[in-house]
């Protein structure tokens, strides 16, 4: 059965955003691109903060709530809906739950045809890019970088630490193919 969707993970700074670039100019089909970021800026202002929504700690620790589940379910079955009409989805996401965050994304997939694809990124090179890039809370990406992968089975692995997003993009292409 023909890969509708690949399901990239990896956490804060890792370099997802940039491999997703990559694989939408080297896959020959056009592939969508959603992720968790764009989710979570189409949450209410009110739930990017809450108990019952995402919040952001200090210290770069994420905690979400009842009405972001309910609402990223929701979501997640929109993405499925979409894949099972025909479209091909790329979703760079952060399994926040490690596992139980696979397991969410298996149900709500069911039979389409997924590459996982584990993103890996030294702690150390994610925080100099949360830096950088200016726009995380400082320590997300240290938090994130090994608990996301937490019991999450891949099809594939990349290691953005010293490989560049193009050349990751290819191998996770090479394996649609």
């Amino acid at each position: 059965m023909t890969t509708r969707m690949i399901i990239l993970n990896g956490g804060s700074s890792s370099g997802k955003s940039g491999i997703v670039r990559c694989l939408q100019a080297v896959l020959p089909d056009p592939w969508l691109a959603f992720g968790c970021d764009s989710f979570v800026d189409a949450l209410p202002a009110r739930m990017q903060a809450s108990d019952g929504g995402i919040a952001f700690a200090a210290d770069g620790a994420v905690t979400i709530g009842e009405d972001f589940l309910a609402l990223e379910a929701a979501w997640r079955e929109g993405v499925a809906t979409m894949a099972r009409a025909g479209a091909r989805i790329v979703i760079d996401d952060v399994f926040l739950g490690g596992a139980a965050s696979q397991a969410r994304w298996r149900k709500a997939l069911g039979d389409v045809p997924v590459l996982w694809v584990g993103v890996r990124c030294e702690s150390a090179v994610a925080a100099g890019r949360e830096v950088a890039r200016g726009d995380r809370i400082h320590g997300m990406a240290a938090t994130q970088a090994e608990s996301v992968h937490q019991d999450v089975f891949y099809d594939l692995e990349v290691d953005t630490t010293h490989t560049e997003s193009l050349d990751c993009a290819r191998a996770i292409a090479a394996r649609i193919a």
